[in-house]
């Protein structure tokens, strides 16, 4: 089954095309890169998928849902974390998480064990009654993954989940990440391509708001001496 599925996805900025009719499908259970130079229309393309943003054309469907004509339906079926997490400083870290679950719709009676389940799953028990604000950056990051995976969502959009982080804390994140697949569909969006290599088992790289390669990281990879990168490079140098 398709987790994401999108046809001729277009936004217009007057006469600036951010995204030119994107058409791709993402199966479910995969973790898929998403890569593109800077400018290239990812954050755009994420910004729609999310709900955040309109489209000028085309269709795109999260789970089975149209985002645009069942918003709610398809939002429910998401978890997102921007390239910041959005964490209020004022917060502890259970209030912050106790707070997005309300807006998720978590039923009451769940919360207090859907905030157990994700702090456990992101590695951030120990850190629940500390205030947001006076968390490490790796650890601000863990947070922000397990705000996205309040609710269980079947779909994770991570925008630059390691941005900023220690090589040890990097380690981490992508393990956590790597252990997701199969439960959840995972796009990661990255300027890593390590990382995409470690994790992914295919890879979408957008250029200039087309879609320039979609196909399995072997594929992409067979043949290169510099494997990914070669292939990157060679594809958004034009």
């Amino acid at each position: 089954m398709a987790m994401i599925e999108v046809e001729k996805l277009t936004k217009k900025y007057r006469d600036r095309v951010a995204i030119d009719a994107l058409s791709f499908t993402i199966d479910e259970g995969s973790i898929v890169g998403f890569l593109g130079p800077n400018g290239a229309g990812k954050s755009t393309t994420m910004k729609i998928l999310t709900g955040f943003m309109p489209a000028t054309e085309g269709k795109a469907r999260v789970a089975g849902f149209d985002i645009f004509e069942k918003p709610l339906e398809a939002k429910r079926k998401i978890g997102y974390l921007p390239e910041t997490p959005p964490l209020y400083p004022e917060l502890t870290v259970r209030g912050y998480l106790k707070f997005v679950a309300e807006l998720k719709g978590v039923p009451g009676k769940q919360v207090r064990a859907e905030i157990e389940r994700v702090s456990t799953a992101t590695g951030i028990t120990s850190e629940l009654d500390r205030l947001t604000s006076a968390l490490s950056k790796g650890y601000r990051q863990r947070v922000g993954i397990a705000q996205a995976l309040l609710g269980d969502p079947a779909l994770l959009i991570l925008d630059e989940p390691t941005e900023g982080l220690d090589p040890r804390q990097r380690k981490e994140v992508l393990e956590l990440i790597k252990s997701f697949a199969g439960r959840h569909t995972v796009v990661l969006s990255t300027h890593i391509l390590s990382e995409v290599k470690a994790i992914c088992q295919r890879v979408l790289i957008i250029h200039r708001g087309k879609i320039v390669a979609n196909d399995s990281m072997e594929a992409l990879t067979k043949g290169k001496e510099t494997g990914l990168e070669d292939t990157f490079i060679q594809l958004t140098s034009e």
